[in-house]
C-alpha cells in the first residue's frame, strides 16, 4: 500500500486530496474500503480533516460520483460529439459500457452506492447526463417523445453495462462488447416500428 502523504494539505486543497484518496481506495479495494477514516489515512491528514468537506460517507461518495458523471459525459462526447443516427447512438452506447468496464469500482459508486440526495454537485452532474441523453435522442429521432425514449435508451445501455460488469454477458474483448451493445441498440430501434404497428392493429381501426 502506498505510504501516506505528509500532512501538508492546506484548507484549499484538502477536498481534492480527499477525492484523490477516495478514488485510489475504490480502484484498489472497491467500495468496502471507502470510509472517511481510510481516506484520511491515505491522504496523510488527521482523522477529522475530511469532515471539513464531507459530513459522512454518503457525502464523500456523492462527490466521487459527481466526478464520475462528469468524466462519463466527457467520455461519451469523445465517442461522438453530436450523434444523430442509430449507428452514432450505438457508438455512444458502446462508449458508456466501456467506461463501466474500464472503471468498475467508480461506476458502481456512481450508481449502486447510497449517496447524499441533497448533494447539489451530484444532482447537477446527474442532470447533465440526463440532458445529454435527451438531446442526442431528440436529434436522432425528431418528433418522438424524447423524454420517454431517452429513459428507454439509458435503461437499456445501463442494463447492458451492469450485465457486462457482473459477468452475465461476454466481455472478453472490446470487439465482443461493441458487437453486443450495437446489436442491442439496433434491435431496440428496429423493433419500435413493428411494435407500434402491432399496437395499432390490436386497437382496431379508427373512425
Amino acid at each position: 500500500m502506498p505510504r501516506p502523504r505528509p500532512n501538508t494539505y492546506h484548507h484549499g486543497d484538502l477536498r481534492a486530496a480527499c477525492l484523490r484518496a477516495a478514488r485510489e481506495l475504490l480502484e484498489e479495494d472497491g467500495s468496502a474500503a471507502l470510509s472517511l477514516r481510510a481516506v484520511a489515512r491515505r491522504a496523510g491528514v488527521s482523522a477529522t480533516a475530511p469532515y471539513r468537506h464531507y459530513s459522512d460517507r454518503e457525502a464523500l461518495v456523492s462527490a466521487v460520483a459527481a466526478e464520475g458523471y462528469r468524466e462519463l459525459a466527457e467520455h461519451l462526447a469523445r465517442a461522438h460529439p453530436a450523434p444523430s443516427t442509430p449507428d452514432e447512438l450505438a457508438a455512444v452506447a458502446v462508449a458508456y459500457v466501456r467506461f463501466a468496464l474500464e472503471h468498475p469500482a467508480l461506476f458502481r459508486a456512481m450508481f449502486a452506492e447510497p449517496c447524499d440526495p441533497t448533494s447539489e454537485e451530484r444532482v447537477a452532474a446527474t442532470e447533465a447526463i440526463s440532458a445529454y441523453v435527451r438531446t442526442i435522442v431528440g436529434a436522432a429521432f425528431p418528433g418522438v417523445d424524447a423524454e420517454a425514449l431517452s429513459t428507454t435508451v439509458w435503461a437499456l445501455v445501463h442494463g447492458l453495462a451492469f450485465l457486462h460488469l457482473d459477468g452475465k454477458l461476454d466481455s472478453s474483448s472490446p470487439e465482443t462488447v461493441a458487437a453486443q451493445v450495437t446489436s442491442a441498440v439496433h434491435a431496440l430501434f428496429g423493433a419500435a416500428p413493428a411494435l407500434s404497428g402491432t399496437a395499432r392493429g390490436a386497437a382496431g381501426p379508427t373512425a
